[in-house]
């Protein structure tokens, strides 16, 4: 970047004084911030729902090739689960409010919570809802843009990890 497109010291450190109840939310912050929080926050029910799922599939996972199918829930769970830690995280960080209601959670989420009958039902369904998540967060990540770095970064972080989940879950599936 050109210094002369650079602010001087004495301007950031004025404005850094300025609404400094907003916390990490400056004044260059260009994303409209109450959108960005609505979709934060639909990403943590879509996440926490998927969480549920996971949990389930993994319980209940029975027969020959569930072991292995197991295993890969359990592990999809926990990484889930520290998605929506993150979700929340920014949520805060941006002066919002995560949402936790359970009542809430399957109406916001992208994605469903279906049970699945048998082990193979279990992983089709997973994989359709890690296919949504992954266009979902793309779809998110295109909205943001360069108007809020940090929540493009955390979604694409998070989308890298969804379609390895898609990729494990379509393997398994093609095995079963």
């Amino acid at each position: 970047m050109n210094q002369a497109n650079l602010t001087d010291v004495a301007t950031l450190r004025s404005r850094a004084r300025q609404n400094v109840e907003n916390g990490a939310v400056t004044e260059g912050y260009e994303a409209d911030r109450e959108e960005i929080i609505r979709l934060l926050n639909a990403s943590l029910a879509t996440e926490l729902v998927c969480v549920l799922r996971y949990k389930r599939h993994y319980f209940m996972a029975s027969g020959i090739k569930a072991s292995v199918a197991a295993d890969e829930f359990l592990e999809h769970a926990t990484q889930e689960a520290e998605h929506a830690d993150k979700l929340a995280e920014r949520i805060v960080q941006l002066g919002g409010e995560p949402e936790f209601n359970p009542d809430l959670l399957s109406k916001n989420s992208h994605a469903q919570y279906v049970a699945g009958k048998d082990l193979k039902e279990m992983v089709y369904e997973d994989l359709v809802a890690e296919r949504i998540a992954v266009d979902s967060y793309r779809e998110i990540i295109q909205y943001i843009g360069d108007k809020d770095p940090t929540t493009r970064r955390l979604f694409e972080e998070i989308l890298a990890q969804e379609e390895e989940h898609a990729d494990d879950m379509a393997d398994i599936l093609e095995s079963l």
